[in-house]
Order: C-alpha cells, then sequence, then structure tokens
C-alpha cells in the first residue's frame, strides 16, 4: 500500500523524535567533556582538551581499559567458539539441531540481565570456590560471553538461513564426512558473519549493566565500573564524561565493521 505524503511526513517526523531521544543525550555528554568549568551547563561556556589529558594520565583510567580491553577480548573469543560449534550443530543436524541449538543459546539473554548475573554468581560460588576458584577476570569474561555469544550465534544464524544446502548436500553424495563438509563449505559462507558478530560481541562486553550484579562480586574494575564508582564525585565529574565519550566514539568502530560486513554478507 503506498503511503500518502502526509502519511510519509509524520513517519520522518518520528523518525526524527526517535533518534533525537537516543542520539541527544549522548551528544550532550560528548560535549561536556570538553567543557572548561566543568559543570552540566548548556550549551557548555568553553571547550578545552584539558580533561582528557586528565582522563588519559589517570591510573585508574587506564587500569580499568586494559581489564575491560582483556575481558572484552576474552568475551569474544568464547563467543566465536561457541558460534561456530553452534553453526556446525545445526549444519551436522539440520532438521532437529537448529531448534534445540537456538533455544539453549538464546535462552540466557532472555532471562533478565540481574537475574543471570545473580545465578552465575551464586553458580561460581558454589561449584568453583570450594576447590578455590574465586570471583576475578576469569567470571567477567564468562559473563560476558553468556550474553555476547548469543550476538555472534544470531549473524551466524541469519548467514545459514540464507544459504541453500545444496553445497552441503552435493559435499556429504562426494562422501565428506559433517565435519570436512562444514570446514571446506559451510564455514567458507558464515566466516564474515562470525567476523561481524564478533566485532559486536567485542563492543558489547563494554556494557557491564547487563551483568552488573555478576561482575561486580569479582571486584574487577572495568571501565563502566570505574564510571559508575566515580560519576557522583564532582572532582571526577569532568573524567567521568570524558571516558563516557571515549567508549561511545569508540563503539561506532566495531559496530560500523560488523554493519558493512553483515552487508556484504547478504550481498552474497
Amino acid at each position: 500500500m503506498k503511503l500518502s505524503r502526509l502519511s510519509r511526513t509524520l513517519l520522518r517526523l518520528a523518525l526524527a523524535a526517535g533518534l533525537g531521544v537516543i542520539y541527544v543525550p549522548l551528544l550532550v555528554v560528548l560535549l561536556n567533556s570538553f567543557n572548561a568549568d566543568r559543570t552540566f551547563g548548556w550549551p557548555p561556556s568553553g571547550l578545552t582538551l584539558r580533561w582528557w589529558g586528565a582522563a588519559w594520565n589517570s591510573s585508574g583510567v587506564r587500569d580499568a581499559l586494559w581489564t575491560s580491553v582483556q575481558a572484552g577480548l576474552g568475551a569474544t573469543a568464547i563467543a566465536l567458539v561457541l558460534g561456530t560449534m553452534a553453526a556446525f550443530a545445526v549444519q551436522r543436524y539440520r532438521f532437529f539441531g537448529r531448534d534445540v541449538v537456538s533455544l539453549v543459546i538464546i535462552l540466557p539473554i532472555a532471562l533478565p540481565g540481574i537475574v543471570t548475573g545473580i545465578a552465575l554468581n551464586n553458580a561460581f560460588r558454589t561449584v568453583l570456590e570450594p576447590f578455590g576458584v574465586g570471583l576475578g577476570l576469569f567470571t567477567v569474561v564468562v559473563g560476558h560471553a553468556t550474553f555476547c555469544v548469543v550476538t555472534v550465534y544470531n549473524n551466524v544464524l541469519a548467514r545459514l538461513r540464507r544459504t541453500g544446502a545444496a553445497l552441503e548436500e552435493a559435499s556429504a553424495d562426494l562422501g565428506a564426512g559433517p565435519f570436512t563438509t562444514f570446514r571446506l563449505v559451510t564455514f567458507p559462507m558464515i566466516r564474515s558473519a562470525l567476523l561481524a558478530g564478533g566485532l559486536l560481541a567485542f563492543a558489547l562486553s563494554f556494557d557491564e549493566i547487563i551483568v552488573t550484579t555478576f561482575t561486580a562480586g569479582a571486584g574487577v574494575r572495568t571501565l563502566p565500573i570505574w564510571i559508575f564508582e566515580n560519576l557522583f564525585r564532582p572532582n571526577q565529574a569532568p573524567v567521568v564524561n570524558v571516558v563516557a565519550a571515549a567508549l561511545i566514539a569508540a563503539s561506532v568502530v566495531p559496530v560500523y565493521l560488523a554493519q558493512r560486513l553483515s552487508s556484504d554478507v547478504g550481498a552474497h
């Protein structure tokens, strides 16, 4: 059904309003990170790089950044491995495996993040602490990976749904086993989807909110936790804005690259 000019105009206005609700607060954070007067006034009375230098010279910020990078890389690696294994299961058990694997992998992300965080925290304390394994960076990585793997798997599953089974069937007819078929036929077709999912997972791993209850118990300070700890300290407010603005800007890169890879996948 063709929309009238008025309907198209209203839709554009609604879209612009929605984007404004999302991006105007982010713009405020970015501009306040250059605010020389250390206030939250609008518009900022002066712009300077002094607080960016202060943020970089803060050992607390650098340590939190390194911890976040380690957690992000670890969670992404786990997510890529599990996403690849899930893709193999889908290819191997084409008739019933897809629904089963999808349910098992997606179920944790469907639960409230705080509930999942409490569950993971309790599981580690109950199962691992008796063996001398305490909460720490490893548990933070596992907590993030629980959510990141869904991002990777959804990307791979979307690619598999756009891929016909003819090549896989031909490979099987030629006597190739399931693993050989996956390695030579399926994996090359999902490689871009895996990489795109990995980039998105890395960006997602910097979002502490979804597993705060779990990661806070680990005693590990990532960048988002550092922001929360210093948010209401008057002398730290400018540096908090700098760190938040840097996270916003840095997140654009993996998300943009993932979008380009996903577009390339869809074009094949």
